[in-house]
């Protein structure tokens, strides 16, 4: 048996961590791009609809679906221009996106800065900040694939697991950061002030991508790649010669051909990735609806002043219970992992509904991630595992929709919910609010139990 196979969860925990220092300078500047990213980024989306509140002057039905424009928005991006990190080289596909999204975060506050009347829905202040979100729209649509296009780039089969590992790890860390950092300039400077810093970390992010992404970083990292895929021996390996280029003849296929060949013409597949919608829908009211609960329905106590502890926390505990729970799960089928987390994430809500104490909060949060790192690393393993040869990534990429829709769609309702249950300043009926929630996520994994049969056919053992 493999030493891979006794890793400790510890150590594949710390791994990425302990690669991050051993790597040249190009991977640092993505690396510490993606980190300051994922502060700004999670950082701004747990006040957002707080900033939409008190500076545009939106209700809550209105301000749920300003801050799923920015979330399905960027997903809806990354599907329009993914494609321009294959074109541009990494520093310009990094520097450039950066720059676009702290353009945008500047806009965003540009409105609050101009001293522009809170004018409500439609108003020139709305206006305003709803084209600084645009601007983060599009710039998050390139940086994503840029950066993962980039560690593609600096990275060989061997050390590709790693850098990819590394991205995942500083992004989740950078969306715990926020906890420190926004709570004190809230209360000293507003919204407002919080969201000055975060656009000038932007910018500065760009500034020191640009610094430190050179030409000269990238053709050393190039070179380090090169003497890693050297022989054993030494020896480089032979060049081998370009073969000549080859006239591609395309097969035109006919509309109908098309359909039929489409991955969500496959009814398991279609099936198996839009009954997930529902418990997804969980992962949205982290910045939909606990904001304003944690707010509002804590007022006064430690936790209400400080709601970024617990809107924030989720990624700290990804990064930790994602190694572990694969670790020691890695024996157990697909299927099951699947029915088991998403029915512990479902199910997590409940316990918001005994009582709204800081303990059932906690709680709800640590079991609800809990569910997400059980299902989640499965969710894309059965979709490939579905997929016929060659067919792999089409599949892999339409199985990303479904999280488009649920962004798109819960948006929607939950200013509606929150505005019913929990208005700023009372009468709160939280616990009715968490078990509406509870009754549409688990229809996840009642339906994944009566399918499992059918779902599992030819990939179970």
């Amino acid at each position: 048996m493999s030493d891979k196979a006794h890793a400790s969860p510890l150590r594949e925990m710390l791994q990425p961590l302990v690669d991050l220092v051993r790597a040249p300078r190009a991977l640092w500047a993505i690396n510490i791009a993606y980190f300051l990213d994922g502060l700004v980024y999670f950082g701004m989306l747990s006040v957002l609809g707080k900033f939409f509140i008190e500076y545009v002057g939106l209700s809550d039905q209105w301000t749920s679906p300003m801050v799923g424009f920015l979330t399905w928005g960027v997903t809806f991006s990354m599907f329009l221009l993914g494609g321009k990190a294959d074109v541009w080289s990494p520093r310009f596909s990094m520097v450039s996106s950066l720059l676009t999204m702290g353009a945008g975060r500047v806009v965003l506050v540009l409105g609050v800065t101009l001293g522009l009347a809170k004018g409500g829905l439609w108003s020139p202040i709305h206006w305003v900040a709803l084209f600084g979100l645009l601007l983060i729209v599009i710039g998050n649509g390139v940086f994503q694939p840029a950066a993962y296009a980039s560690v593609k780039t600096f990275t060989n089969e061997h050390t590709a697991p790693m850098g990819y590992a590394m991205l995942y790890a500083v992004m989740n860390l950078g969306g715990f950061v926020p906890t420190f950092i926004s709570p004190p300039l809230r209360r000293a400077h507003g919204v407002y002030g919080v969201f000055l810093v975060y656009a000038s970390m932007s910018l500065a992010s760009a500034l020191l991508t640009a610094l430190l992404l050179t030409e000269r970083a990238t053709a050393r990292a190039k070179e380090i790649l090169a003497a890693d895929d050297d022989d054993d021996d030494g020896a480089p390996k032979a060049e081998t010669p370009e073969p000549a280029k080859q006239t591609v003849v395309r097969e035109r296929k006919s509309v109908g051909t098309w359909l039929r060949e489409h991955p969500l013409a496959d009814v398991r597949f279609a099936f198996f990735i839009f009954i997930l919608i529902p418990v997804m829908t969980l992962f949205a009211h982290s910045w939909l609806t606990t904001p304003h609960y944690v707010e509002r329905v804590f007022a006064g106590s430690w936790v209400g002043k400080n709601f970024e502890a617990a809107t924030n926390l989720n990624p700290l505990l990804i990064f930790v219970l994602v190694p572990l729970t694969t670790a020691f799960t890695q024996k157990v089928s697909v299927m099951r992992m699947m029915i088991v987390g998403t029915t512990v994430m479902a199910l997590s809500p409940l316990l918001l509904v005994l009582a709204p104490s800081t303990f059932t909060l906690f709680a709800y949060l640590v079991v609800k991630s809990l569910g997400e790192a059980l299902w989640q690393p499965r969710f894309l393993q059965y979709a490939a595992e579905l997929a016929p040869p060659g067919r792999t990534g089409a599949y892999m990429g339409v199985a990303q929709f479904p999280w488009f829709l649920t962004k798109m769609l819960t948006s929607l309702y939950a200013g509606v919910l929150v505005a019913r249950f929990i208005p700023k300043g009372g009468p709160y009926e939280s616990q009715t609010m968490w078990a509406l929630h509870t009754a549409i996520a688990v229809v996840t994994p009642l339906a994944l139990v009566f399918a499992r049969k059918w779902l599992g056919r030819d990939i179970e053992p």
